[in-house]
C-alpha cells in the first residue's frame, strides 16, 4: 500500500494553518517537475511542448538539480514574492545545501556547475538564481494572477468547510480517497512506493494548495518547522493566461513577461504594493517596472498623500488591444 500517513498530537489540531497567500517559488518549481513528467500526456501534452519550445537557454540548468524529478530540499522555500523566495534559498545554510546536493548525486557524477555550487562558488549560485529568475519570467509569470485567483478560492472553500463542517472534514475534503483516523491522516499516493510516516510533534501543520502539480500531496518535513503539505488544486488542467492576462504575444518579447503582466493588472487603478502582490513581486520590483512603463508612456502615476496609484495610459489600451500590430 502506498499512502502517507500524518500524526496529529492535540496541540497540533490547534496549530493547523492554510496558507494565506500562494508562494511564486513552490508553485514554480511544481510547473517544473509537471513539465518534466511524462504522465497526463492527453491534457498537458501541448502546455508541455508549448514551454519546452519557448524555455530559454538559461533555464536549462534547472534541470541538473533534479535528474530524478526531486529537488534537493534546500530550493523547497516559501515566501510572498520571487524575490523573497530566491533569497531564502541563497540564505541556506552552506551544510544544508552540501547534503542535498550530495543526495541528488549520490550515484552519478554531478556536473561541474553543480559540483562549483556544491563548494559555495559565487559564479554558480549566480547561474542557479539566473535560472531561476528566467524560469519564473517564462513559466508562471503570464497566470500568476490567474493562481493568485484560484488561491482565494481555495483559501475561501476551505474555511466555509471547516466553519460548517469541522477540521476533519476541511482536511479529507482535500482529497476525497483520504480518511482522518484516531488522530492520523492517511493520504493514498499511488506514485510513492511503500509508506511514509509523518510525526507533526506539536509543531503544526501548513496547507499550500499548488495549481499545477497533478500527483499526490508534497510533504515538506524539517527539524523545528511546521510540516507543509501542498496538495493539488484547482481545476486539474494546464493553466493558461486569461483574457486579463499576458497571452502569448509579440507584445512580451518587446515588453518582458513581468511588465506585461503588470500592464495586464491595471485593469483598474493600483497601488505599487497592489501591483506588487499582483503579479508576485517585490515593493521594489514593481516600482522600478512601473517607472519604466512610465518612462514609455504606458502608464501614468498619481500621489494622493501618501498613496500612489498607478493606471494606464490610452497608449497602453491601444498596444493592449493590438491596435499598434494592426498599424
Amino acid at each position: 500500500m502506498c499512502v502517507i500517513r500524518i500524526h496529529f498530537t492535540a496541540d497540533d489540531f490547534a496549530r493547523v494553518r492554510f496558507a494565506p497567500r500562494p508562494s511564486p517559488v513552490p508553485e514554480l518549481h511544481a510547473a517544473l517537475m509537471m513539465l518534466g513528467a511524462p504522465h497526463e500526456q492527453l491534457l498537458f501534452g501541448r502546455w508541455r511542448s508549448r514551454l519546452l519550445r519557448n524555455l530559454p537557454h538559461a533555464v536549462r540548468p534547472l534541470a541538473d538539480l533534479v535528474p530524478d524529478g526531486r529537488a534537493p530540499a534546500f530550493l523547497d522555500v516559501l515566501g510572498d514574492t520571487p524575490d523573497e523566495g530566491f533569497a531564502l534559498i541563497r540564505a541556506a545554510r552552506p551544510e544544508f545545501v552540501r547534503a542535498g546536493i550530495e543526495e541528488v548525486y549520490a550515484r552519478r557524477p554531478a556536473p561541474p556547475w553543480i559540483r562549483a555550487l556544491h563548494d559555495g562558488d559565487a559564479d554558480a549560485w549566480r547561474t542557479l538564481v539566473r535560472a531561476q529568475r528566467t524560469a519564473y519570467e517564462s513559466v508562471l509569470a503570464p497566470v500568476w494572477p490567474l493562481v493568485q485567483d484560484l488561491h482565494r478560492a481555495e483559501f475561501t472553500h476551505h474555511a466555509l468547510t471547516a466553519a460548517e463542517q469541522g477540521l476533519g472534514a476541511a482536511l479529507t475534503g482535500l482529497a476525497p480517497r483520504s480518511r482522518l483516523c484516531g488522530g492520523v491522516w492517511e493520504w493514498p499516493r499511488p506514485d510513492v512506493p511503500g509508506v511514509r510516516e509523518v510525526r507533526l510533534g506539536g509543531r503544526g501543520l501548513v496547507l499550500r494548495p499548488t495549481f499545477h502539480w497533478r500527483q499526490g500531496p508534497l510533504v515538506q518535513d524539517l527539524p523545528d518547522r511546521p510540516v507543509a503539505l501542498a496538495y493539488p488544486a484547482g481545476r486539474g488542467l494546464p493553466l493558461v493566461p486569461d483574457r486579463n492576462g499576458p497571452p502569448d504575444e509579440p507584445l512580451a518579447g518587446v515588453l518582458g513577461r513581468t511588465r506585461l503582466a503588470l500592464l495586464h493588472c491595471l485593469d483598474q487603478p493600483r497601488t505599487t504594493t497592489g501591483l506588487a502582490r499582483r503579479i508576485g513581486v517585490s515593493n521594489a520590483t514593481a516600482s522600478a517596472h512601473a517607472s519604466a512603463l512610465r518612462a514609455a508612456g504606458l502608464l501614468t502615476t498619481t500621489r494622493t498623500g501618501r498613496s500612489v496609484h498607478h493606471a494606464r495610459t490610452p497608449l497602453a489600451e491601444l498596444w493592449l488591444a493590438g491596435g499598434p500590430a494592426a498599424g
